[in-house]
């Protein structure tokens, strides 16, 4: 029998076999672990005077989270946050006070970043620090103060970054002075100025330069600078607005001997085509040029000679070709992207040459055939995204055995067929280390007795806006790797799956719009508790949910449309406590909303809730906390008052409800407060009273719809103080009086919709000079008396004329035979607005009725497609004036 100190021994040698598998760095062996760079050794303690400095530094600064409280504790300054002291001496040699927190746009990590910022100023006590090599304040925020020029007097600096950190001014040129200098970020200080860059030349041990997102316009010497300096390795000067100014002359004085990577993407200002001494860098590793407009043309053939480049990015420039075959022979690019250009042509089977590649991007270009079955040889890739381009047929199921593959974008194209066979092959694929581990417990213990399941890397997966058809396949619910799968606007049909249910990982599932039918349970929803964002909309199922269900997941985003929830509200919606968008519309809900939701329903930025038969009353229009906040309870049964209007709503539809009363209290009790309200449709309700005159409270409208009511009284003059009105619908009320002349200012007019009204007076000369871009003109069955106002013919855009059913006389313009677009529809517009969606915004066209053999007949989406001039109904007569 093994005595206790052999048997340590032996587990210790197996838990080390154990781990020594690849990509599994932890080893037990005799509970050794390895020490960090940043310790010393414990005989070393910080030096006074050092301590003092950093003292006197941490004084100057703000940090309102306290990430420097332990400066405040201790003697030892060596093992305060953020400080580094070297091993041997104790003396400081690096401060590392980065922000925790990226900027991202995630609202809690931005939240945090801005929390986690450190501000102030910088006391000059860090001259005190003799030894220091590497300082670090990037992500914080000095508000726009200048960098000091004592930086440029400690002579031992190696390492400097203040990317993000909220420095303006004009970078000090004694910056030169740390001639030690090997590592220089001033990336995205926003104030940053810079004139001449003289004092770069200075800094001769220069490996990495980051001055992005700084506008070197003025600096015409950039070129020359950077590149005479002996040991740069990288240079990044993303979105300086960098002028190529160099004369045929100095163009052999440009070496870059040592660069490897060369970031110049985002300057429009480089010249029409790729800059020669830019193709003759052979040795360049990483080449980005994205966004740099270059004119349209084939990819230069000189690129073919940069043999070493294992990055390169061309994408959102002017590229018109077919891909070059030589590009294929790039056999040690890892990353290449041309997304949004023009490339054309097929995508060759030689792809398979490239088999270095890890990240393909050719998307938004106008590629055409099928995706090549030798894309499947290249194992080492883990990112496809061909969206947005014209390729079709299937997806070759050799696309399947990429194992390593964690996303696949191949939306927005014509891809048809069924996917099942390529999502077999996903889910056969097994992580090659946990194959090494078993296979190694095996040899120790012998075969193991259990599965240990079938892996794969990917996680994002998108066909969105394709032709793929078939059931959704079973053997998706095995892809336990999934983060995100969209399969919306296809024509998937059949059933839901339950084993979508068990995709554990999943944040985000889209659906929507396809010709799924069935029932969907709770099962489907089993262990989603991962789920952010679910948008099935726009299929025919229904969701026969237990009655106490309360769902796994939190979600943010949720769209239903067209499913069958109803007649009962949803009682599982209220505990959806970090909701942030809701679309349920047309979904058979027939009862009121529960008080319980309204307090959600008040953090929202878009609902819809249109298209059933919601009843109640409704005291106010929800305060809604972000910006573009949406409303849409149109073609409901609310009744009752109308809400009144939070400031920050952007979009409102409460039209087809049976609203009653007067408008007078949602338009003019707030007063003069401001908001941002630029659609408002109240029509269709059984609203009376008189239009109130307070809308230069409404400066953001553009859309405004209050036709089928009961108002009555005259159009109020305010509404010509909307400068930016673009649509005005009063159609069907008992308005009378005539025409405010204060119309004439709103000179954005493209649509004036007044027909069927008593509306008097002459129509005004004045709408043809002060209109011009009018497209829509309707003032039928109204009592408009006199002439035709020859200066009508001045709208040049006009596409329906009504008039009908007036009390007009005398002749008709004969220039009225001459309105461009109605004789010539090729030329025809009309009003296209960008609607708020759940991701993101869809266009919406305004609407018009024309009345056809005594119908009323509403165009919306065909529209642009109509003209119409209906004189009828008058006493006119052909002639000139």
């Amino acid at each position: 029998m093994l005595s206790s100190m052999t048997t340590s021994a032996a587990f210790a040698f197996f838990f080390c076999f154990l781990f020594t598998i690849p990509n599994f760095h932890v080893c037990f062996c005799n509970g050794i672990s390895s020490s960090s760079n940043h310790t010393h050794h414990n005989n070393i303690t910080c030096f006074e005077n050092e301590r003092e400095a950093l003292l006197k530094f941490k004084q100057d600064l703000i940090d309102p989270m306290k990430r420097l409280s332990s400066w405040d504790i201790g003697e030892d300054c060596c093992k305060w946050t953020g400080v580094v002291c070297d091993n041997f001496t104790g003396h400081v040699r690096e401060i590392r006070l980065r922000n925790p927190y990226e900027a991202s746009f995630e609202n809690y990590t931005y939240e945090a970043y801005q929390m986690y910022q450190l501000g102030g100023k910088l006391n000059p006590s860090l001259l005190n620090l003799k030894h220091l090599q590497y300082l670090d304040l990037s992500l914080n925020d000095f508000e726009w103060a200048p960098i000091p020029s004592f930086i440029g007097s400690i002579a031992t600096l190696r390492y400097l970054n203040l990317s993000l950190a909220g420095f303006g001014g004009t970078i000090p040129p004694q910056l030169g002075n740390v001639t030690t200098m090997r590592y220089l970020d001033l990336r995205s200080n926003y104030k940053l100025r810079c004139g001449n860059l003289q004092w770069l030349s200075r800094l001769v041990l220069l490996q990495h330069l980051d001055m992005s997102n700084r506008d070197l316009n003025k600096a015409l010497d950039w070129l020359q600078v950077t590149s005479n300096l002996p040991t740069l390795v990288e240079l990044h000067l993303s979105n300086c607005e960098l002028k190529y100014v160099v004369s045929p002359s100095s163009t052999n004085k440009i070496n870059f001997t040592s660069l490897d990577i060369l970031d110049l993407s985002y300057n429009s200002l480089l010249g029409p085509s790729v800059p020669g001494w830019i193709l003759s860098l052979n040795h360049l590793v990483s080449l980005d040029l994205r966004a740099c407009l270059f004119e349209g043309g084939p990819l230069p053939s000189g690129l073919q000679n940069m043999t070493s480049l294992r990055v390169l990015d061309w994408s959102y420039n002017n590229f018109n070709s077919t891909i070059p075959n030589w590009l294929y022979s790039l056999s040690h690019l890892e990353s290449l992207g041309f997304r949004r250009n023009l490339l054309h042509g097929a995508v060759s089977i030689a792809i398979e040459n490239l088999t270095s590649l890890v990240s393909l991007d050719l998307s938004d270009n106008q590629l055409q055939g099928s995706i090549p079955t030798s894309l499947g040889k290249l194992c080492k890739l883990k990112t496809i995204s061909l969206s947005k381009n014209q390729l079709q047929g299937s997806i070759p199921t050799s696309l399947g055995k990429l194992c390593k593959l964690k996303t696949i974008d191949l939306s927005y194209n014509e891809f048809s067929g069924e996917v099942a066979d390529i999502f077999v092959g996903f889910s056969r694929c097994k992580s090659k280390e946990l194959e090494t581990f078993r296979s190694r417990w095996n040899l120790l213990l012998g075969h193991l007795s259990y599965e240990l399941g079938q892996l794969t890397s990917l996680a994002y997966f998108d066909l969105y806006g394709n032709s793929f058809s078939g059931p959704i396949p079973t053997s998706i619910g095995r892809l336990s790797s999934l983060i995100s799968l969209d399969l919306s606007n296809n024509k998937f049909n059949g059933t839901l799956l339950e084993s979508l249910g068990r995709l554990g990982k999943l944040e985000s599932l889209y659906i929507s719009n396809n010709l799924l039918e069935g029932v969907v349970s709770d099962v489907h929803f089993a262990s989603l508790t991962k789920l952010r964002d679910l948008d099935a909309g726009g299929n025919n199922l229904t969701l026969n949910a237990s009655e106490n269900w309360v769902p796994p997941f939190q979600v943010e985003i949720l769209s239903l449309d067209l499913w069958t929830l109803g007649p009962q509200f949803p009682l599982w919606l209220p505990s959806q406590m970090k909701l942030d968008s809701l679309s349920i519309t047309n979904t058979r809900i027939s009862n009121s909303i529960p008080t319980l939701f309204w307090p959600n329903l008040s953090k929202l930025w878009f609902v819809n809730l249109s298209c059933n038969q919601i009843r109640g009353e409704i005291s106010s229009i929800l305060n809604v906390e972000g910006s573009f906040a949406t409303i849409d309870l149109s073609s409901n049964l609310f009744n009752g008052s109308l809400p009144l209007i939070f400031p920050n709503l952007t979009w409102l539809d409460l039209s087809n409800n049976s609203f009653s009363g007067s408008i007078y209290h949602m338009l003019c009790d707030k007063g003069e407060e401001p908001n941002q309200l630029y659609y408002l449709n109240i029509g269709r309700n059984r609203l009376s009273g008189k239009i109130p005159d307070c809308w230069k409270h409404w400066q953001s409208l553009g859309i405004i719809k209050l036709e089928n009511n009961n108002l009555e009284g005259s159009i109020p003059s305010s509404i010509g103080l909307l400068a930016g009105l673009n649509s005005l619908h009063l159609r069907h009320n008992n308005l009378t009086g005539e025409l405010p002349q204060t119309l004439r200012n709103c000179s954005s007019l493209l649509v004036i919709d007044l027909g069927e009204n008593k509306l008097t007076g002459t129509i005004p000369p004045w709408m043809g000079n002060a209109l011009l871009g009018l497209i829509v003109l309707d003032l039928r069955s109204n009592n408009f008396s006199g002439n035709l106002p020859y200066e009508l013919c001045l709208f040049s855009s006009l596409q329906i004329l009504d008039v009908a059913h007036n009390n007009l006389f005398g002749h008709v313009p004969r220039c009225f035979a001459n309105f461009r677009v109605m004789t010539d529809i090729s030329n025809s517009s009309y009003l296209i607005y960008s609607r708020p969606s759940l991701r993101g915004f869809f266009e919406v066209q305004d609407n018009a009725f024309l009345v056809t053999k005594g119908r009323d007949v509403e165009y919306r989406t065909t529209l642009g497609l109509v003209t119409s001039m209906d004189l009828s109904g008058n006493n006119l007569s052909g002639g000139t004036h």
